[in-house]
């Protein structure tokens, strides 16, 4: 069931921006779900199945598809409790049911040589993913292992939302390393990228807009982080007035609420969706 796409097989997309573009079209929205799944948190009836993390990340997959452009499994979730096959089923699932969607592998990968090539393999082959979050700090030998999967794309780690982040991505300047990255992904810029800019540092995001304004950008931080999604909204959108994918993941899949966790889920993502459309417009 998985999409084995290499560099020399066609893809209906032809880029990843094609796919972004898409799905936000597809779902007039630019609410991304991250898929953090807690074995603490799952309902009980759930953890008693064959495949815990999947029939859990299904059941919040199909109660937010409606508000969400993208959905964002992380790895290391279902990994840490050898859950990789209930990861591959997220994969299949998203790919067969919601094809006009984008299916973010969250790994943060980042090696270079045959290494880089295997984690390539891994996120697109075996998992069938559309794009995979990679860390650049190896250089662009360690991206290009990835940009050989056409219609792929790589999510490069830019300006993180996490407080020590400064200590190696810097303050505000032009000389800042999360500003190198910035202009080095808009010089490389074939639809295959997309930048991670963290909803906690609005400037820097607004920064990074001026010197990448082409590229999407991915930005973690609303919701359990405290990133303001009005500073956001006004520094992140670009020329079309989208350009982001804003994700939030305790704030919908652990979502509080009068329902099942379904319907929790399902009412924080349609409040999210409704919150950018306004403050978009405003």
């Amino acid at each position: 069931m998985h999409r084995h796409t290499s560099g020399n097989t066609s893809n209906q997309h032809n880029t990843m921006l094609d796919k972004t573009r898409e799905a936000w079209q597809a779902s007039d929205s630019m609410v991304c779900v991250g898929l953090d799944p807690d074995p603490n948190r799952i309902p009980e009836h759930l953890l008693e199945t064959d495949h815990p993390y999947f029939e859990f990340c299904r059941a919040i997959i199909d109660a937010t598809a409606e508000y969400a452009c993208a959905f964002k499994p992380q790895f290391a979730h279902f990994a840490a409790a050898g859950r990789e096959a209930d990861l591959a089923l997220v994969f299949d699932y998203l790919n067969n049911r919601y094809p006009d969607r984008l299916a973010i592998l969250d790994a943060k990968r980042g090696d270079i040589g045959s290494t880089a090539r295997m984690y390539a393999l891994e996120a697109f082959e075996r998992y069938g993913a559309d794009a995979v979050t990679v860390n650049p700090y190896l250089g662009k030998e360690s991206l290009a292992p990835y940009l050989e999967y056409s219609g792929r794309g790589v999510i490069v780690l830019c300006r993180t939302s996490n407080p020590d982040s400064v200590w190696m991505q810097g303050e505000l300047s032009g000389d800042a390393v999360f500003m190198k990255v910035a202009r080095a992904v808009q010089d490389w810029q074939a639809g295959q990228f997309m930048l991670v800019t963290g909803a906690t540092y609005p400037k820097e995001l607004g920064a990074i807009r001026e010197v990448a304004p082409d590229v999407p950008f991915l930005v973690p931080g609303i919701g359990a982080q405290g990133g303001d999604l009005a500073a956001v909204l006004q520094h992140g959108l670009d020329q079309s007035g989208r350009g982001l994918l804003i994700s939030s993941s305790r704030g919908i899949i652990y979502a509080q609420g009068e329902g099942d966790f379904q319907q929790n889920a399902a009412v924080a993502a349609a409040e999210l969706k409704q919150q950018i459309h306004e403050l978009s417009n405003s």
